[in-house]
């Protein structure tokens, strides 16, 4: 890591190079967000299916697919426990891409900043 100080009359700077970010800080630091963006999707679902259930969209949906498929089916063919099975499961699968990505992600930058250089980054004091 290169340093470079230069103080200005606004007050200390320095010039450093990110070289190399760490894959492990990476997939602790990607699994928490995507954590939490899991929870965000979990309930923004949750809201628009209880806006969604309040305007009776599913009774709908679940009596018009009755009338065209067969009137002695019984059963729905939207439900809650289904809705939010599948919500579950895509957000469960977004955790692990997202997670798995970003970390490979720090292997390809350290890569290309072993062949290129990092990024220069310039520091500053607060005014």
């Amino acid at each position: 890591m290169t340093v470079t100080a230069k103080p200005t009359q606004a007050g200390l700077r320095a010039s450093v190079q990110i070289r190399e970010i760490d894959p492990w800080s990476t997939l602790k630091i990607s699994a928490i967000i995507s954590a939490a963006l899991f929870l965000v999707w979990m309930i923004a679902v949750g809201t628009l299916y209880l806006v969604l259930e309040f305007m009776n969209v599913w009774d709908r949906l679940n009596s018009a697919f009755l009338e065209i498929v067969d009137e002695g089916a019984a059963g729905e063919i939207i439900s809650a426990s289904q809705i939010f099975g599948w919500t579950a499961a895509i957000g469960f699968i977004n955790m692990i891409l997202f997670t798995a990505l970003l970390t490979l992600a720090s292997f390809i930058y350290n890569l290309a900043s072993d062949l290129v250089g990092g990024i220069e980054v310039t520091l500053a004091d607060r005014d």
